[in-house]
């Protein structure tokens, strides 16, 4: 149970730029935490970070699979990636890496979100999201590469 207003403040915060990192629309993401807030309350809590970013996910799929929004995508589907290591250094345009990161799909922004923002282990976001740990390594891996790759390609940077 929380125990005052900052750390209701906070679970929102983090609730939100989970939301966001599924939605990548602010407004969409205000909606879905505002949504899973009401679900929260109705039930009685518990008001903590692992419940209220399961009942956000479990939202984000109910609203989006009524409007058919999330098309099925299989694993296999992704760009064949170029095979060298591939990174960026110095600073990269906001705007630029808002469209990176746009370009991502909702999963792969999920998975990112939980373990680049919210520190969880692989473990821990396999058990949130319902996925294997094998499955969630593999989207963790083909994620940061597939982001290597548009990062090096957009700005001209390589090794």
């Amino acid at each position: 149970m929380l125990t005052d207003d900052e750390d209701l403040a906070e679970l929102m915060q983090r609730a939100y730029r989970y939301a966001l990192s599924l939605t990548h629309e602010p407004e969409a993401a205000r909606d879905l935490v505002q949504d899973a807030a009401m679900s929260v309350s109705r039930r009685g809590g518990p008001w903590n970070i692992r419940f209220m970013t399961t009942v956000v996910r479990n939202r984000f799929i109910d609203l989006y699979r009524r409007a058919r929004k999330v098309p099925f995508e299989s694993l296999d589907d992704s760009v064949a990636a170029p095979l060298e290591d591939e990174s960026v250094e110095g600073p990269v345009d906001e705007g630029l890496m808002d469209l990176i990161l746009g370009s991502l799909k909702p999963s792969e922004r999920e998975v990112l979100y939980l373990s680049a923002v919210e520190d969880y282990t692989t473990a821990e976001i396999a058990e949130m999201t319902g996925r294997p740990r094998g499955t969630v390594l593999s989207i963790l891996h083909r994620t940061k590469h597939k982001l290597r790759h548009r990062l090096s390609h957009e700005t001209g940077l390589r090794n």
